[in-house]
């Protein structure tokens, strides 16, 4: 099998990662193949100005569909929530960590702060609007400006060893990247955000496993065999449950919104937050019997009218 990827260290691990998956538990050999995607060409243009949705994914989606790849691996909060025509998201595999990581400059760390072990007025660095957002929410004495690039990249910037006049005294990234390549960032101080307080990207920390839905459907092929060996049925629902609430606010992947589900015995817990420019940031949680029933309590509440 041909596995179609991003060319960066991240996109590079979560492929690898897929390829070592499906030869030990499908007995399956894979080759990757790198496509380089409109987003990793503009490192310097801001994800809103770009149109964020899709940037990522587009090229790779091409690929698939032309066949000079049989599936795609994706970080499933970059991808859109609907698939071009022909493609599907066959399989969603276990999920990473989930929260976000506050890395800090020494000079700049402060843990008597409130809310943020930031000293008042920090430059913190970040290209989400999601995590502008929460971050203003918690501390309006920053200042945020915007930063693209990779995980080694960014990190660069805010040590100073990146060529060009950069300013940071944090930025923000995934654990799940810091996890997975390995990267520990120290001099820097590094401070795991909660994530029932500093909510993720929908499906932040899971990757999503693209195929075209004839392959799925080919009972003769390899490929269903396959991404039952990959998915999480779990993992699925509650990608699931913050995904629909994505996909019924207008925005794409970088929308202000922050969504977390888990799974309880009594159903799917779910809890986001929504910045609206009228009403500022609107948070929201139900726990419901499925994961369709849990994104609708939880958007009656963020898109409906104001409630006492």
């Amino acid at each position: 099998m041909r596995i179609g990827t991003r060319g960066s260290d991240l996109a590079l691990w979560q492929a690898n990662h897929i390829k070592a998956l499906l030869a030990e538990k499908a007995g399956i050999d894979a080759e990757l193949v790198i496509i380089e995607s409109s987003g990793d060409k503009d490192q310097v243009g801001s994800l809103a100005d770009m149109g964020s949705v899709g940037a990522f994914t587009r090229e790779i989606e091409s690929a698939l569909l032309k066949g000079t790849i049989d599936l795609a691996i994706h970080s499933h909060k970059d991808l859109p929530t609907e698939s071009p025509a022909g493609l599907v998201v066959g399989a969603v595999p276990s999920r990473g960590p989930v929260r976000d990581a506050l890395v800090m400059r020494p000079e700049a760390h402060d843990p008597e702060a409130p809310s943020l072990p930031l000293r008042r007025g920090a430059v913190v660095g970040t290209g989400s609007a999601r995590r502008r957002c929460l971050l203003l929410a918690m501390r309006p004495d920053l200042e945020i400006t915007d930063l693209r690039g990779n995980v080694p990249t960014r990190l660069d910037k805010l040590s100073g060893s990146h060529p060009g006049d950069w300013n940071y005294d944090a930025i923000i990234l995934a654990e799940a990247g810091l996890v997975r390549l390995k990267i520990d960032p120290a001099p820097m101080i590094v401070e795991m955000l909660d994530a029932e307080s500093f909510l993720p990207a929908p499906a932040q920390g899971a990757l999503a496993v693209q195929v075209r839905a004839a392959d799925l459907t080919d009972v003769e092929g390899p490929m269903p065999g396959a991404l039952a060996a990959l998915h999480n049925r779990e993992v699925a629902q509650c990608v699931a449950a913050e995904r629909t609430v994505l996909a019924a606010i207008p925005g794409g992947c970088n929308l202000p919104l922050g969504c977390l589900a888990t799974l309880r015995p009594e159903g799917v817990h779910l809890k986001a937050a929504l910045d609206r420019a009228t009403r500022g940031l609107v948070h929201a949680e139900a726990l419901a019997p499925d994961p369709a029933a849990a994104a609708a309590a939880v958007l009656a509440r963020l898109v409906g009218e104001e409630t006492p």
